[in-house]
């Protein structure tokens, strides 16, 4: 034991001894850092990966993750309480748009709003903190300078969660319009077979929720709304409001005028996907025709120096060399 520690205490007394400044030791640090997030983006990727571990994750830890998360949620929100009022908005209308865009990006819980606006401050204090910090690796900095990069630091954290947010609300918009031609063929073959507005949406939801968890849910909520008491045609402009997508609009707006006028769904439905049918199209080739015009910054910048380079490349150096002798 006793010569153990003593082979520990030399091996710590070497390592003072060469690390015995601080830009050694920062870069010692800075290294086991990278290290540290390039094995764990390794983990993540391979993880994240496996379709195997993702579907076992999926159907066993959904609801223990939902669970959790609204857990913490009270959590913060609970927390949040006595300073709440410096934290969330005293404006009501940016109140509203902000549990709508939380909406359009799927978070429907009481505490979502106090959770966004508690990690906009918790990052802008981290972000400013840090930046703090790291300035004091800079002695010759004025005192103006610390001031401004901290401030600047700390907008850019709080301005975090917003893009997050946004990126997730784009993300899920896209999961929504790719699933709603499936959406539409399964909605007109349960009304054409009989079945209601209320019976056809909660059919259709429950069938492609293991496909599209995004646009089964939204047609859940919205049978769950109209099976409380919500009349139909509110319960679909929820839908259109918390999507914010123009094809949900124009769904929500043509099913809204059959329902109004007295005509047969399931026709109107069928006239509805064979137009949203064409404007896929339409939009598949506009994006195929514009590859064209696309492709010329990459062959200007990337190919065509790499060509002449090879081709006139070995015609330059003979030449050079002809008049230089």
């Amino acid at each position: 034991m006793e010569i153990l520690l003593d082979r520990l205490l030399q091996a710590i007394e070497v390592f003072t001894t060469y690390f015995n400044d601080s830009t050694s030791l920062f870069v010692v640090a800075v290294g086991v850092s990278i290290g540290l997030l390039v094995l764990s983006a390794i983990y993540l990727i391979s993880t994240l990966s496996d379709s195997k571990r993702r579907r076992i994750r999926k159907e066993v830890y959904s609801g223990d993750r939902a669970t959790q998360a609204n857990a913490v949620g009270r959590r913060i929100e609970s927390g949040v309480a006595p300073v709440k009022l410096l934290v969330l908005p005293t404006s009501d209308k940016e109140r509203m748009e902000t549990t709508q865009r939380l909406h359009a990006g799927g978070y429907y819980e009481r505490s979502a709003l106090s959770v966004f606006y508690f990690w906009k401050l918790i990052l802008a204090l981290a972000f400013g903190l840090g930046a703090l910090v790291a300035t004091t690796y800079f002695p010759t900095m004025i005192t103006p300078k610390i001031v401004i990069v901290t401030l600047g630091a700390a907008f850019v954290g709080s301005l975090l969660p917003s893009y997050i947010l946004d990126k997730r609300i784009a993300e899920r918009k896209r999961r929504i319009v790719n699933a709603f031609p499936d959406m539409l063929d399964l909605l007109v073959a349960c009304s054409e077979a009989g079945l209601g507005l209320n019976a056809a949406l909660q059919r259709v939801s429950t069938e492609i929720e293991p496909s599209f968890p995004d646009l089964g849910g939204e047609l859940a909520l919205v049978n769950a709304e109209i099976l409380a008491g919500v009349e139909r045609t509110v319960a679909l402009k929820g839908l259109a409001l918390r999507t914010d997508i123009p094809e949900v609009q124009g769904f929500v707006s043509m099913l809204s005028q059959s329902i109004r006028f007295g005509t047969g769904i399931a026709e109107t439905l069928r006239i509805y996907a064979e137009d949203f049918r064409d404007k896929r199209t339409q939009k598949a080739e506009e994006i195929a025709a514009k590859i064209g015009t696309k492709m010329i910054f990459p062959l200007v910048l990337c190919f065509f120096p790499s060509f002449f380079l090879v081709a006139v490349g070995p015609a330059a150096i003979s030449i050079t060399a002809a008049f230089s002798n």
